[in-house]
């Protein structure tokens, strides 16, 4: 990633949308955070402009450091901006705050989707009973799993195990 960002960075690479996505995904794989802010950041006006696939690929690098404050700014800014959130954007906020240990701010985020009837699915509601799970609310867990039937969203071995682990800790 740094490689990259470095040959960019000198003009011996094209910069656009793509060279400026791949980068960023390779920061989240390596768990370069500090490196993708940077390279998002770095996106010049009129050259690959941050667009949902750059968002995506930065909150999700913030979200696999557990950096979740970074995660909502960034999730802030692309409300803010003309650029369309979508349902990974969602639940790579999501997935930030319970992995960081923000699980209420999980939690409020995602009734703040369902009550905005906005696109959600088994990984957004995996990573709420998760949030759920790291707060000790297992009643409110086995709601938001009833929510996902109701919804007839398919569970599977992640959400059936989350959610049993959350009861055995409530």
């Amino acid at each position: 990633a740094t490689k990259l960002f470095h040959l960019i960075a000198q003009g011996k690479v094209e910069s656009n949308a793509i060279t400026f996505g791949a980068a960023i995904s390779a920061c989240e794989k390596g768990f370069e955070w500090k490196l993708a802010l940077q390279i998002f950041r770095s996106i010049p006006q009129g050259q690959g402009e941050p667009n949902t696939i750059t968002f995506n690929a930065t909150i999700s690098a913030c979200e696999k450091s557990s950096k979740w404050e970074q995660s909502v700014h960034l999730f802030q800014m692309m409300a803010q901006s003309t650029v369309e959130s979508n349902v990974i954007t969602f639940n790579a906020t999501v997935s930030s705050m319970e992995k960081g240990g923000a699980w209420q701010k999980a939690l409020q985020l995602f009734s703040l989707a369902l009550q905005r009837n906005e696109e959600v699915d088994r990984i957004s509601f995996n990573a709420a009973i998760s949030a759920c799970e790291k707060g000790g609310k297992w009643e409110k867990a086995l709601e938001i799993f009833s929510a996902m039937s109701e919804m007839e969203l398919e569970s599977n071995t992640i959400t059936l195990n989350t959610l049993i682990s959350t009861c055995e800790k409530g």
